[in-house]
């Protein structure tokens, strides 16, 4: 069996920033004891910004991209040791990953970081993610690693993605408000829950939450891959989900399986604008897998560029795709409604191709 499994900063290191000794010496039990069991394991870990933040004497998480980066590749490396330390300890080796939205997007990148990552996988060696802070812009970088793990588990054919916080799982309400909220074991690959926002807020010294968890999880659904959302602290807890033990909430698998590289343009991108549609556009796009031309748009929202990606919105006003697009706003709009044999020579003849296009109402 193939886990990948994330931990977040709230769940490796203190509320200073500090990393928890105790906390890495836990998940490196866990992960001995799957390696021990003969099964392949990833991780994904959040924690350098917080870990930079500490070890500079910060008293808080600065908030400009160019201290954060700094501060990220002062953590990175303290974060990376303490794996080390522990995985030596158990006869493990651990190898550093950065990764960034290109290794997903580009297919040459996207090959390569397969490849690199399988091949690691053979040598029995674990390998330690992180997203690549230090050099990641603004306009590149995901902002959390939540997604970024999705996007592993789908790379490396993940049987089971773990996600690790400091609570059990997903409940009804949030229990640190409402006494009455109970935990959420299960949700079926059709469940409403996996479409719902979530809290967006976390422990204040990473950058996920719940709401980017079920994203996750919907991302890991989509890949056909089972999660699971569950408090790091408890013992078993890779064990357990890798075994089909109930032991946070769990995500069942949909039978509906995209590419790393749509699912990062339906999750994972920095949405540019708004492409509206008429009623046959939508319905032809819905029902079978076809490129958005010219003649099905109505108006675009918002200045956009060739490759950014957009929302596709119908006549009722909601999403139910988004898609990178093959031409810039300006053009798109110069085109509206017009049909492909009567757009200027050298314009591309489709707004959204269809292998750039998601349905995801």
């Amino acid at each position: 069996m193939r886990i990948v499994a994330k931990i977040g900063t709230a769940s490796i290191t203190d509320a200073n920033g500090v990393i928890d000794d105790k906390a890495i010496t836990g998940l490196a039990d866990e992960v001995a004891a799957l390696r021990s069991a003969d099964h392949d394991v990833v991780i994904v870990s959040s924690g350098a910004v917080a870990a930079g933040v500490a070890a500079l004497g910060m008293s808080e998480r600065p908030s400009d991209m160019a201290t954060v980066q700094a501060v990220s590749a002062v953590g990175q490396s303290r974060l990376v040791e303490a794996y080390n330390v522990e995985f030596g300890r158990r006869g493990l080796i651990g190898a550093q990953l950065l990764v960034d939205p290109f290794d997903f997007v580009e297919r040459k990148q996207y090959l390569h970081l397969r490849t690199t990552m399988e091949r690691l996988l053979d040598l029995g060696v674990v390998p330690i993610v992180n997203e690549n802070d230090a050099i990641a812009n603004d306009e590149l970088r995901y902002g959390d690693n939540d997604r970024i793990a999705a996007l592993i588990a789908n790379s490396v054919r993940a049987d089971v993605l773990v996600l690790l916080t400091d609570m059990d799982g997903v409940f009804t309400a949030d229990p640190r408000h409402d006494a009455s909220a109970t935990l959420v074991p299960l949700v079926r690959a059709d469940d409403p829950l996996l479409s719902i926002s979530a809290d967006s807020g976390g422990s204040g010294r990473g950058s996920g939450g719940m709401a980017s968890k079920l994203t996750a999880a919907r991302m890991a659904s989509w890949s056909g891959i089972r999660s699971v959302i569950a408090r790091a602290a408890r013992p078993g807890v890779l064990a357990g989900s890798a075994s089909d033990e109930l032991v946070g909430t769990t995500f069942e698998a949909h039978d509906r399986t995209l590419s790393a590289r749509k699912l990062w343009i339906a999750f994972a991108a920095e949405v540019a604008g708004a492409v509206r549609v008429d009623s046959g556009a939508q319905t032809a796009l819905s029902a079978h897998p076809n490129s958005l031309l010219p003649a099905g748009v109505v108006a675009v929202d918002g200045e956009f560029g060739t490759g950014d990606v957009v929302d596709l919105v119908g006549p009722d006003g909601v999403t139910f795709a988004r898609g990178m697009c093959s031409m810039g706003a300006a053009a798109i709009g110069s085109v509206l409604g017009r049909q492909s044999g009567d757009l200027p020579a050298g314009l591309s003849t489709t707004v959204v191709h269809r292998d750039d296009l998601v349905i995801v109402a």
